[in-house]
């Protein structure tokens, strides 16, 4: 039995990165042998085992054969005469294809190591194209690594993918999962670079990729272009790391600038509620979580909103406020306000810009919040009012706190 460290625990120590999760080859082993010496089985296409100790994954050499589409279309075959070398072979880049023996020997059959220094994410042999998620799990590695280009070679075979149909394939959950870890990354543009140069992005996330070659007024956007502004917003989020549901959020708040009609161009009049509503499709058909979800109605609603906030009048404010559930929801608020500055700073010449709203908005906030509407509705009660005027009483006396936090 031989123990190898494979994978992204050894190509990240070789870029002097810090090591995520460890992942481990083992060859010339039964599953009875690894049971034996206390590992827990958890595979369930392939023998995997948890060491009884660290629980990191321990998973048998194996080889892979094509048997269906999808990722899910292989038969696998374990044997204690599978070799290191056939084992990395079924890998899909070659900087994933190292193996780092208990004695620090690395085993590099795909040239890794020189790929590493070249800066290039290059596939280890035409089985690539034979699993449509290693497209997907490419372009996330485009994003973590952006000064790595993507071997012509590669790229060729990325497109054989999307041209045969394998893409399509793909279940919701698995791309939502890759292209959140993509969102994440350093560069989340990148990610979308790839899909688009590929022919992916226009299959698996239209109503994004219809954003290229979309003018905007320059005079706005000097950048024009709202595939470009988009990227640049996404890097933003990047940038001061924010958190998932904010890059979901930016990814979807101008989808509805696809869908403007020709002749209205560069101008986007409602593009906002079209925004919300293909977002929301867009989620179903992925199957998105709620956080991310409920955030990008709201940002992709209210974007234009709050970056016109410093014109608006106490009960304008407000009407913002209720909108944007703030009063029941600050927390989810500031998200909005954070997702508001990525986009303000997402265009040519305002990436350094002060975003007024973040500063002006949170202590209107905190006014209307501070209201005593027990105290506010028992004086309404008091004069005789019901249901409704209970209700209009206590928006009358928050707008009227917003007033007086203006004045002040």
């Amino acid at each position: 039995m031989q123990i190898y460290e494979v994978g992204g625990a050894v190509r990240d120590a070789l870029l002097g990165l810090p090591a995520g999760d460890r992942d481990w080859v083992v060859v010339g082993a039964t599953p009875q042998q690894m049971l034996d010496a206390g590992f827990q089985p958890v595979g369930k296409d392939f023998p995997v085992f948890l060491h009884p100790r660290t629980h990191e994954e321990y998973a048998l050499a194996r080889t892979e054969r094509k048997s269906g589409r999808g990722y899910h279309g292989f038969v696998f075959h374990t044997a204690p005469d599978v070799t290191l070398e056939e084992d990395l072979a079924r890998r899909d880049l070659t900087i994933n294809a190292i193996a780092r023996g208990h004695d620090g020997t690395l085993v590099d059959p795909h040239g890794g190591r020189r790929d590493l220094a070249a800066r290039v994410l290059r596939h280890v042999s035409p089985a690539f194209a034979e699993d449509p998620v290693r497209l997907l799990r490419l372009a996330r590695f485009a994003a973590r690594f952006a000064d790595f280009s993507v071997a012509p070679e590669t790229m060729d075979l990325l497109r054989q993918l999307v041209d045969q149909g394998e893409v399509d394939a793909l279940v919701p959950e698995r791309v939502w999962q890759e292209l959140a870890r993509g969102l994440m990354a350093d560069k989340p543009s990148r990610m979308l670079a790839v899909l688009r140069e590929c022919g992916a992005l226009k299959r698996l996330l239209p109503e994004v990729d219809r954003l290229w070659g979309v003018p905007q007024r320059p005079e706005f956007h000097p950048e024009v272009d709202t595939g470009v502004h988009l990227g640049m917003v996404l890097d933003e989020a990047a940038r001061t790391q924010q958190p998932l549901a904010v890059r979901w959020a930016l990814l979807c708040h101008d989808l509805g600038k696809g869908t403007t009609p020709a002749d209205l161009l560069p101008r986007h009049h409602g593009h906002e509620q079209r925004s919300a509503k293909l977002a929301q499709v867009l989620a179903e058909r992925l199957r998105v979580p709620g956080d991310c979800r409920d955030l990008a109605d709201v940002v992709a609603r209210e974007h234009g909103h709050l970056h016109a906030s410093g014109t608006l009048g106490a009960a304008a404010l407000l009407r913002l406020f209720e909108r944007c559930d703030a009063i029941r929801r600050p927390e989810r608020f500031a998200l909005v306000l954070q997702a508001g500055a990525c986009d303000a700073r997402g265009r040519l010449g305002h990436e350094d810009d002060v975003y007024g709203p973040a500063d002006r908005l949170p202590p209107l906030l905190a006014a209307a919040r501070a209201v005593d509407t027990a105290t506010v509705a028992a004086a309404a009660q008091a004069r005789g009012a019901k249901g409704p005027d209970i209700g209009r009483a206590v928006h009358a006396a928050r707008a009227d706190a917003i007033a007086a936090a203006l004045a002040a």
